[in-house]
Order: structure tokens, then sequence, then C-alpha cells
């Protein structure tokens, strides 16, 4: 049963997206959905790595500047982020301030970092009815990367503090 947490992040939901504790989370994907040209659901993963909130209302995001994704966030503005592991299940739905704006050091890569405001936040859990159901696995990746690679270190650069065009 899902219910509305509200317009913003709660602070355990701030934690939880704020790099904190990065070295435990990497290894777990997140899915991102943005809007396609033809109003289609299109789906991306994330790692904890990508993202970032800085408080309960903006949240930086680093992806391919020339992806799918990141021309959907730039043309329609919106996004839905997913967490769905054991301990949580929570759908934040998101608008773009700004992006994508460009990532220094990111080679090959081509990262663009977009600033985006938390429009709503809603909690799934188990309806009685469903007897206790519940997720018992985080999607997961393997190898995880190490904070070490220059594209990593070009993200958690780039995510350090909100930024946006003025």
């Amino acid at each position: 049963m899902t219910r509305s947490l509200g317009g913003a992040l709660t602070p355990v939901l701030v934690d939880r997206f704020s790099q904190r504790d990065l070295t435990r989370r990497l290894g777990t994907a997140l899915s991102f959905v943005t809007v396609d040209p033809d109003g289609r659901p299109h789906p991306m993963l994330l790692s904890y790595l990508e993202l970032r909130a800085y408080d309960t209302g903006t949240v930086g995001l680093v992806i391919g500047a020339r992806t799918r994704s990141a021309r959907n966030l730039g043309e329609r503005g919106t996004a839905t982020l997913l967490a769905i592991e054991p301990d949580v299940t929570v759908y934040v739905k998101l608008r773009t301030i700004d992006g994508p704006l460009p990532v220094a050091d990111t080679g090959e890569y081509e990262l663009g970092y977009f600033l985006l405001a938390v429009e709503e936040v809603l909690e799934d859990a188990p309806a009685d009815w469903e007897g206790g159901m519940r997720i018992t696995s985080a999607v997961r990746y393997a190898p995880a990367p190490t904070l070490d690679e220059p594209w990593a270190r070009a993200t958690l650069a780039a995510l350090a503090e909100p930024r946006a065009r003025a």
C-alpha cells in the first residue's frame, strides 16, 4: 500500500541519499525513470554513487550527458527515483531545476550534472491482506566500482555541492 510522505525527503532519506555511507551502498542499484518523447516511461539503473541528496528538497544527479535519460530529463523535466530494498521502498518524484551541466575531467564518459527538486515522496509497504510479504533483497550489481576510478572521482566532485546556472 502506497502512502504519500509529502513534498520533501524525510531526514532518514536525506541521510540514505547523502553519500555519507556510500561505500556500504555501492553494489546496490536504484531505478530511475524519465518520460520519453512518446510519453512512455524510460527506465535506467543508477548507483548510489551517481546521486546525492543535499537537503530535504534538492538532489544532484550525474549521468551520461548524451543518454536518452539525460535527453528526456532535459526536455520534459520530470523523473521518478525508486529505492526498492528490504528496509525501504520509496518513490521520489523529481523535477529538473537545471541540467545537464558539464562535469569536469570525465574524458570519454561525457557526464552531465542535473540539479533536481523533490516534488513528492511515496512510501510503499505491504497491506495487511498481503500476509507479511516483503522485499527480500535489493537489485545488486558487481563488481562495485572503486571510488578511485577517474569517472567516480569526477562524479563525486560534481556532486560535492549543488549547482545551477546563474
